[in-house]
């Protein structure tokens, strides 16, 4: 399961995997990270940019595949993932099992510039 947190806020998910979304707030070009959970860890699969832009290079291992650029990061293993909302830009967007929701959405009363956690709930 995946725990989110943001202050005194607090939603639990019940999937071993997601699919994490945003758009550039710049560039607007859609991010893509697929991750899964092991042994507590939040373990990053894939990664993709559907473009390039300033500061959003793929890395030189990267493949190109109908436009979208798909690579694994260096750092696959992470304890938590920190995410900032702001109300200037999208916000992220969480998918599992075919449906996607805004992380705000999760999280009902969000302050504006708030972190925002993922983690396991191990």
């Amino acid at each position: 399961m995946i725990c989110l947190a943001a202050g005194l806020l607090s939603a639990t998910l019940a999937t071993n995997s997601f699919t994490l979304t945003w758009i550039h707030s710049i560039e607007k070009i859609r991010w893509e990270e697929d991750w899964h959970l092991d042994s507590g860890a939040l373990v990053i699969d894939e990664a993709r940019i559907r473009g390039t832009g300033a500061g959003m290079e793929p890395p030189e291992h990267a493949v190109l595949k109908d436009g979208v650029w798909h690579y694994r990061p260096a750092q696959i293993r992470h304890e938590k993932l920190r995410l900032t909302h702001s109300s200037y830009v999208r916000g992220y967007e969480f998918c599992s099992v075919g449906q996607c929701q805004q992380l705000v959405d999760l999280l009902p009363g969000i302050d504006n510039n708030a972190v925002i956690e993922l983690r396991s709930c191990e």
